[in-house]
């Protein structure tokens, strides 16, 4: 069928919106059409050039929409489901079969590669050119996806799908990460670096499940006074003072890093107490050098991938702490047309947004 995406022909160029062809579903895929997609800073990630998601590709991981056909095999999700889309996984290796599909075998090519693993063309162009069009499973930054079933998550039909599409990655990731990784219990100290949406997100997690002090950290005076509406009780300027000490007079237990700046990943490192345990997110941004001693005293310093939830069991579980009013993301969106996706993405590199929302079609 004929679609429109955004494509991505150059990593230093802009997104291009055109007409391309999308093969029909596989026996155990869905067809979507995209009602929303969260531009992630993920996104991102094909325009350094570090072997992720090489151009031509539709990029796209935060979608949701509405099915409009099923495979063949599929029996999960049926015509006419509202779903929102998550990231891939095999389903078949030792940590799919654990519950941990964050960490599949496969989660990188799968995920971060673009085209599919099978060698198999799902996007073509006016010119007969194959286009990647599976990055995270997905490419929804068009009017269509397809997806495996396995990866769709139903939701009630009469939720706003443009508020749901944050939950498939940024919002699972910060959540999930205070919840699910650390699982930061009432009481306990945690701070969290790096205000942006997956940040934010934290800090609303936190504040829900009881924890304190809740600590922010950004140079963002405008983010930080944000976190403090979210709950957290102290915020701190990191371009002012000693990082360090400013974070260990305040004792927390967990630490979370969304900045992936080694000087800050370390500063939180030194400050957190004895089996003190920092998880990071996100892609750091250059090699991490830590001390001898750095984590003599028992302290864990961990990666977390997407949470380290099943989006099956998490994203509902995000949707009821959001009805209950404990976990208000939908403050974080600004919604745009697909077709101003450039617009959007300059916007919130430039700290304008924290999460834009595009609406294919408009």
């Amino acid at each position: 069928m004929r679609i429109q995406a955004a494509v991505l022909r150059d990593p230093q160029g802009p997104f291009t919106i055109e007409d391309l062809d999308l093969a029909d579903p596989g026996p155990h895929q869905i067809l979507v059409k995209v009602a929303a997609v969260g531009h992630c800073h993920t996104d991102v990630l094909p325009r350094a050039q570090i072997g992720f998601g090489a151009p031509p590709i539709v990029l796209g991981h935060e979608g949701a929409g509405v099915v409009e056909a099923v495979g063949s095999a599929v029996e999960t999700v049926a015509v006419g489901d509202h779903v929102v889309l998550s990231f891939d996984s095999c389903g078949t290796c030792a940590n799919c079969r654990g519950a941990h599909p964050a960490y599949c075998d496969t989660f990188f090519p799968r995920n971060l590669g673009g085209p599919a693993l099978d060698g198999s063309v799902s996007h073509v162009d006016g010119a007969g050119t194959p286009v990647a069009g599976r990055w995270f499973g997905q490419s929804s930054f068009a009017t269509h996806a397809l997806v495996d079933a396995k990866n769709a998550v139903v939701v009630d039909p009469s939720l706003p799908l443009a508020m749901l599409a944050p939950l498939a990655c940024g919002v699972q990731t910060g959540a999930g990460a205070i919840l699910e990784a650390l699982d930061v219990r009432p009481g306990d100290g945690v701070v969290i670096t790096g205000t942006g949406a997956v940040g934010l997100s934290a800090v609303m997690a936190a504040n829900a499940v009881g924890a304190g002090p809740i600590i922010a950290v950004d140079i963002n005076a405008d983010r930080l006074a944000l976190a403090s509406e979210f709950g957290a009780t102290h915020a701190i300027d990191g371009a002012a003072g000693d990082l360090t000490e400013q974070i260990a007079a305040l004792a927390p237990r967990y630490g979370l890093d969304t900045t992936g700046l080694p000087a800050v990943i370390t500063a939180v490192v030194d400050a957190l107490p004895a089996r003190g345990v920092l998880g990071l997110v996100g892609v750091q941004q250059s090699d991490l050098v830590l001390a001898p001693t750095a984590l003599a005293a028992g302290k864990t310093l961990t990666g977390i991938l997407e949470g380290s939830v099943d989006p099956q069991v998490f994203i509902p579980r995000l949707i009821g702490l959001w009805q209950a009013g404990k976990l208000p993301f939908d403050r974080l969106v600004t919604t745009l047309p697909l077709s101003e996706i450039n617009t959007a993405e300059q916007r919130a590199l430039a700290g304008e947004i924290i999460k834009p929302v595009l609406i294919p079609g408009e």
